[in-house]
């Protein structure tokens, strides 16, 4: 629920927190986990604004037993602290900054719920299909590919299948290649000949 509109205190305790606490939050904890051997990679610390709370963000492959970790944590900062287990893909939305595009991560700015993303998409875009370079900051596929598929398969129907047999005025040929966004199409001809 909103309150009220945030004053100049406010935001200069919540710039306060994010510079200070948060950090001192997050390096006690990171050294606890390593303390306790928990199998668990710490994110990052959320102070929220009125101090009654810490949030701790993690990754971790199964459940983790941390009731002696919150322990700690309560003691040390004497408010309620929570534990959250989040995904690679939240992760990169929590600590990312720039993709390799250089532009600033689409989870971070627009992207609300992660749906699938499958390597069909990076063949409807006719993108390498090098797992490396079509990944993003969290290691999975790059959103973009999700985004802009239903334009390419859009557009792909447009124009006609590879291998289709298509009349010109120079004869019949046949489709060789196809160049989605620019809406051509590579046509070779009885003769032998290449026409875009």
């Amino acid at each position: 629920n909103v309150v009220r509109a945030a004053t100049a205190e406010d935001l200069a305790a919540a710039k306060r927190l994010h510079a200070d606490d948060e950090v001192k939050e997050y390096d006690f904890c990171a050294a606890k986990i390593l303390e306790l051997k928990l199998p668990m990679q710490l994110i990052c610390a959320e102070h929220l604004l009125g101090g009654e709370k810490v949030v701790f963000y993690f990754l971790a492959d199964d459940r983790i037993d941390f009731r002696d970790l919150v322990k700690d944590l309560a003691a040390q900062f004497k408010c309620r602290i929570e534990m959250r287990q989040v995904g690679v893909r939240d992760s990169a939305r929590l600590v990312g900054d720039y993709n390799s595009c250089g532009q600033q991560l689409c989870c971070q700015t627009f992207i609300k719920d992660f749906e699938p993303i499958t390597m069909k998409m990076a063949k409807n875009q006719r993108t390498t299909l090098d797992t490396e370079k079509i990944s993003g900051r969290c290691g999975k596929l790059k959103c973009c590919l999700r985004y802009e598929n239903d334009v390419y398969l859009e557009l792909k129907k447009l124009l006609p299948n590879i291998g289709a047999k298509v009349k010109t005025k120079k004869g019949e040929g046949e489709v060789a290649d196809q160049n989605v966004i620019a809406q051509e199409f590579m046509l070779q001809l009885a003769s032998g000949e290449w026409v875009k």
